[in-house]
């Protein structure tokens, strides 16, 4: 592991290079990019080599000499930490342009800083091999992000957003403490070693809370509500580290912790699909009825969580009914989908960043024909949604594919098994149509037709390095998409370390699939190239000329007779109405000369609704009368560190 810690240092001294250098803003930003970058690609050597030779390393160091923080990389921990230090990789390059505002060199050298630290720590909370570790870097990780939210700080609702992520990382937080401690009470050790002597009865309710604390750092229903307030205030790069990878480490952390158990009880697995299904659904639904581009694409990574979740559920349902075939498809297809999202999500949070960048806004009503000017942004864009979709022959295909396959094989079982499969198949669709309509919407409203406002008009895209992330990513996207071998065969490798008693899993039964993948692709680019040749040959004579659309009747069309994205979306949301309530404002129009007047419309998540007063006012009360602690007497301080020591003097 001395790859390992030399890469997570490397990426440590690209933050504290920005950090000293701040007055000094271009060498500021080039140092962080640099040292980031190197890392990254160093960490990323690393842990493929571990996934391919499917061997494990391990190290610990005493601290405090009462502890010790132990690390451990198997084949899991390296897919993971795989899919971390490449899109952190991307992400650092698209940083460089992005953050050049020389106005605010402070701001960006801190935003630099925690930036590398929250890479740092997603890095250890996947190899962390025992309590101790896992938390404190689960810490560390959650606080560097909340000031990556908060870094536009001089805003109200990024202060909001800040704070509601505080509340429900801290919260999920505390569930997986309580899951921790059932750990110690059974085994009296603070490893994961003993872990799968706990009763039965101790398991499952350590599940449960471990699925619900890790849950809400994935951004699983109901447990999303900070999500679409926090990737939103957060700039860009940040959104896509945050949404791409940041909320994996839920996922890994489920997984993880479903393998310590080894527990094959199939309520397991009934429960991630349920909430794979709930999530999937809901999360498309309200990224329907959303008109700030990147709230839009944070309630779509609820979606993609729903998906995985899918996946891990019927992997578990086939463990339970000992149908090896389903398990490691359901498996492998949420780890494949782990990756493929990591990228197309990056490169659509990467393009939106774009977008706002160059307009200044985040309204999608405000947008509009952005195609013509901003040729390389819309290009990737399309290659993002068309493989957030799931369409062939682009990534997001490959991965719900697999998913697919693992529910088809739970066809052949009986009763509840089979009827969750059914239910995870359905679920696939639903959320697959939907996701399509979604993105022909933003494509639509955001890149298509002409500006709606003078922030869309005459706008071009600038940022070398930014292009160059957002070309990478779209490469990626279109080469696993063609070629998914390779990349399927690391989520195998993945999935060996899951303890399912298959140890090495066997790749020939696989290639076949992989193969038809990549036959089918190959007949898509065929036929496309083809059509576009055949359309080139035919146009080669034919004069080209300029002009506007037909204006249905009217003599003077104006943009704003164009698609909202409401009018666009608004019968695929009233149909989940319950779920997702539309509220109106719009003054009745009255006289015979009526004066102007106006439309709004707005999608409420129910979730959020619930929780405010189940969840985020008590809390919020709670702190409020707690706020004595806090008064600025340093004496005060040192007492209350004495205090906990004393206090500690009688457990140790």
């Amino acid at each position: 592991m001395s790859h390992f810690f030399a890469a997570i240092s490397l990426i440590l001294a690209g933050g504290l290079v920005s950090l000293v250098s701040a007055r000094h803003h271009l060498f500021s930003r080039a140092g962080a990019t640099l040292l980031i970058s190197a890392g990254c690609v160093w960490g990323l050597a690393a842990a493929v080599t571990t996934l391919m030779g499917s061997v494990t390393h391990s190290v610990s160091f005493q601290y405090l000499n009462l502890f010790f923080l132990a690390f451990e990389m198997d084949t899991l921990s390296a897919f993971f930490l795989a899919v971390i230090f490449l899109v952190c990789l991307m992400a650092a390059v698209y940083s460089f342009h992005y953050t050049q505002d020389a106005a605010a060199p402070v701001k960006t050298a801190v935003t630099a800083f925690f930036f590398s630290i929250l890479v740092v720590s997603m890095a250890l909370v996947v190899t962390a091999a025992n309590i101790i570790t896992f938390m404190l870097s689960w810490e560390i990780m959650s606080l560097s992000s909340f000031f990556l939210v908060i870094h536009d700080y001089r805003k109200k609702e990024n202060r909001y957003a800040g704070y509601l992520y505080f509340v429900f990382s801290h919260v999920g937080a505390m569930f997986i403490f309580a899951g921790f401690g059932i750990f110690y009470k059974y085994t009296g050790s603070f490893g994961f070693t003993d872990v799968h002597t706990l009763t039965e009865g101790a398991k499952i309710l350590a599940f449960v809370l471990f699925f619900i604390g890790f849950g809400s750092k994935a951004g699983v229903f109901p447990f999303h509500v900070w999500l679409p307030h926090a990737h939103p205030a957060a700039p860009s790069h940040i959104s896509a580290v945050m949404s791409g990878v940041m909320i994996k480490t839920g996922i890994y952390g489920i997984l993880r912790i479903y393998s310590l158990l080894e527990l094959p009880a199939p309520a397991f697995g009934y429960l991630v699909v349920a909430a794979g299904v709930v999530s999937g659904i809901l999360g498309v639904v309200y990224a329907l009825g959303q008109t700030d581009i990147k709230r839009l694409l944070a309630y779509s990574s609820v979606e993609n969580i729903g998906i995985i979740l899918i996946g891990m559920g019927l992997g578990m349902v086939g463990v339970a009914s000992r149908n090896p075939v389903m398990a490691v498809l359901g498996f492998s297809g949420a780890l494949f989908h782990v990756l493929n999202h990591a990228l197309f999500k990056s490169l659509l949070f990467m393009g939106a960043g774009m977008v706002v960048h160059q307009t200044g806004t985040r309204s999608m009503d405000a947008l509009g024909g952005l195609l013509k000017s901003m040729k390389i942004t819309g290009f990737a864009f399309i290659i993002g949604s068309l493989a957030i979709c799931g369409l062939p022959p682009f990534n997001g295909f490959a991965g719900e594919f697999v998913v697919y396959l693992g529910g088809f094989q739970g066809i052949a079982l009986d009763k509840i098994p089979f009827a969750v499969s059914v239910a995870a198949i359905i679920g696939l669709a639903v959320i697959g149509g939907l996701a399509l309509a979604c993105f022909t919407r933003v494509l639509g409203i955001v890149f298509q037709g002409e500006p709606r406002t003078e922030a869309a008009r005459n706008r071009t895209e600038s940022g070398t390095t930014m292009l160059w992330a957002m070309g990478g990513l779209g490469t990626a996207c279109v080469i696993i998409g063609v070629f998914p071998g390779w990349f399927f065969n690391l989520s195998l490798s993945a999935v060996s370390a899951l303890n399912l008693g298959y140890a090495r899993i066997p790749l020939a039964p696989f290639a076949q699939i992989t193969g038809h993948i990549t036959l089918g692709a190959f007949v898509i680019v065929v036929l496309v190239l083809g059509m576009a040749g055949l359309r080139s040959w035919f146009y080669r004579a034919k004069p080209i000329s300029r002009s506007g659309t037909w204006g249905c009747g009217f003599t003077r069309p104006t943009p704003k007779m164009q698609y909202t994205g409401a009018s666009y979306a608004f019968e695929m949301v009233r149909f989940f109405r319950p779920a997702a309530p539309i509220e109106e404002q719009h003054p009745p129009v009255a006289g015979r000369f009526p004066a102007s007047t106006r439309y709004e419309s707005r999608v409420h998540d129910i979730a959020e609704r619930c929780m405010a007063p189940g969840v985020i006012r008590p809390v919020q009360f709670l702190f409020d009368r707690l706020r004595w602690i806090q008064h600025g007497d340093i004496h005060l301080y040192i007492g209350y560190i004495l205090l906990a020591i004393v206090l500690l003097l009688f457990f140790i």
